[in-house]
């Protein structure tokens, strides 16, 4: 699947919402729950009461997008339902969307560059 890159701000709602809503109904919980611009070019992640289903929507410039994905075997793992938002990167956005444990992701190590040859 190909995902965001780079620097991204992602931002998921703990709680599940109703999937019948569709881009502007999730734009407007954007606004209305999270207090937030769904027209500031962050990526809003949404789930559904069963754990197999997830909703992004974002702005991209031209217009708000919606991409839904299903999962056919397994399930997304998310946060605690809990009122509020969880932050993610990238990377663990990446994780999410393919069905793994995005909480295993963690930024890349500062490597210490070595001063002299030992």
């Amino acid at each position: 699947m190909i995902g965001p890159t780079g620097v991204v701000r992602v931002m998921v709602a703990t709680r599940p919402v109703d999937f019948r809503k569709g881009a502007e109904g999730l734009a407007a919980l954007v606004r209305e729950t999270i207090g937030t611009d769904p027209f500031s070019g962050a990526i809003y992640v949404f789930r559904a009461k069963r754990a197999v289903r997830v909703k992004l929507v974002y702005f991209d410039g031209t217009g708000v997008c919606l991409l839904a994905k299903r999962l056919e075997d397994g399930k997304f793992v998310w946060p605690a339902i809990t009122d509020g938002v969880v932050r993610l990167t990238a990377a663990q956005l990446q994780a999410l969307l393919e069905g793994l444990d995005w909480r295993r992701v963690h930024d890349a190590r500062e490597t210490r560059t070595p001063v002299a040859a030992s």
